[in-house]
């Protein structure tokens, strides 16, 4: 086990900093806040985080928890530490046996590694099957492994296709007939004509072009076994059809920037540079802090599928809270997890407060959810009416040890030599890859 966790340590150590949905904030120093510390016969717990969002979520949380239950009262003691850093430190105490949390955030490419060996994680099941039925089940699966549930998730994150109304107006394109991806490149190839702008953004320093269109096709860069599918058939075609996208059709650039949270892009994409681009849901709150311009401008539809009647979505990216083996009060953090992630008003929340898509789809269509908002303001009405039609549509992704490993190599190697150096077929880099990951 020991050389299970320094392996892991020391890959954490190695591997550039990947950040991925709600963990797109890296926090620069070390923070503590400290919450419900008014009443004095609280128990006290500790949490660790990597994204101040989150500590907002739970101060909310722990005071609709004390309120509701006076005789168990909490506090919490948040501890806001950069990603690597939290991450390591999570890593250390396990192998250690002492100094971790009570309850914890995993980010979702990190998650497998604490799922190595013997599971320092306590199982939530008791928490979560009552209400398993109203989770959209493929965010619950990621964090699970042989029958029991270490995680409770931030969000869907189902991917979307964000357009731009205007260009599509412009070019004639009506964005509803666009069902199937061949639709998309022959819409693509209006909008190039008629406006010369392009159809979509390729990201070429990130993947969340890439992975979501093998995601909805059931494909991924393992399987659930482990075993590296990176160089599988569909995952080489889907490769080549990015590729006919910018030098056939001519209808997808690479994003400014090198993918779509650089600054380069926002400004790009603020100023009306491409038709579409592909992203998850929680990426709406980029367009709305970063893209102010475009307000009105951005409706939301499903995926292209592959053929007539397939997936229309991925879930992409995440955040898992876990409570950890080492709590000395786990019955208590288990409760007061599932309170605040698992209950209808803890995922009323989730949108109200941080505008993520919550993993209990039962309360889509609550009052408290269809609340005017800045994103109803931004996107228009049908978010969730959208959310709702492709919640079925989500394959699971599978999650290994090596999986911020394959992320690396696909960022500096794969699209590198795909589409800017142009010296490998993407068959030939996808097969590096997967020799390298083997």
């Amino acid at each position: 086990m020991r050389k299970l966790w320094c392996k892991a340590v020391a890959w954490v150590w190695m591997c550039p900093l990947i950040l991925v949905g709600c963990a797109a904030s890296d926090t620069a120093g070390d923070e503590t806040t400290v919450i419900g510390d008014q009443n004095e016969n609280a128990t006290e717990l500790t949490f660790w985080t990597f994204n101040g969002l989150h500590v907002t979520f739970f101060e909310d949380a722990v005071a609709r928890w004390n309120e509701e239950n006076p005789d168990r009262p909490i506090k919490l003691v948040a501890e806001t530490y950069p990603y690597d850093q939290m991450h390591n430190n999570l890593l250390m105490s396990f192998q250690s046996g002492t100094g971790a949390p009570d309850i914890v955030d995993i980010e979702i490419n990190r998650f497998s590694n604490y799922l190595q060996g013997e599971i320092q994680l306590v199982p939530l099941n008791d928490a979560i099957e009552p209400v398993k039925d109203k989770f959209v089940s493929a965010r619950l699966d990621i964090y699970a492994k042989d029958g029991k549930y270490y995680g409770l998730p931030t969000h869907v994150g189902a991917t979307v296709m964000y357009y731009n109304t205007d260009i599509l107006r412009d070019a004639g394109v009506d964005l509803n007939d666009i069902v199937i991806w061949e639709d998309y490149v022959e819409a693509g190839k209006k909008v190039v004509e008629a406006t010369g702008k392009p159809m979509t953004t390729i990201e070429t320093g990130g993947v969340f072009t890439f992975w979501p269109m093998i995601s909805q096709q059931g494909s991924d860069f393992f399987d659930r076994s482990g075993n590296v599918t990176v160089d599988n058939e569909t995952n080489v075609q889907t490769l080549e059809f990015i590729v006919d996208m910018v030098d056939t059709h001519h209808i997808a650039i690479r994003a400014p920037g090198g993918n779509h949270h650089a600054e380069e892009y926002y400004g790009f994409m603020n100023q009306g540079g491409a038709a579409s681009v592909l992203m998850p849901m929680w990426y709406m709150g980029r367009f709305t802090d970063y893209m102010p311009d475009l307000e009105g401008k951005i409706a939301i539809r499903p995926m292209p599928s592959w053929e007539p009647g397939g997936f229309r979505s991925a879930g992409m990216g995440g955040t898992a809270t876990s409570v950890t083996t080492q709590s000395d009060h786990q019955q208590l953090a288990v409760d007061f997890l599932a309170f605040a992630k698992a209950s209808e008003r803890g995922n009323i929340k989730l949108w109200e407060l941080m505008g993520f898509d919550p993993p209990r789809f039962d309360v889509w269509d609550f009052p408290d959810i269809q609340r005017d908002n800045k994103y109803y303001d931004y996107f228009g009405r049908d978010i969730f009416t959208i959310l709702s039609e492709v919640k079925d549509e989500i394959h699971p992704v599978n999650i290994d040890p090596k999986t911020p490993e394959a992320i690396d190599l696909f960022n500096t190697n794969v699209f590198y030599n795909v589409l800017d150096r142009r010296n490998q077929t993407p068959e030939e880099a996808l097969r590096e890859v997967a020799e390298s990951l083997r």
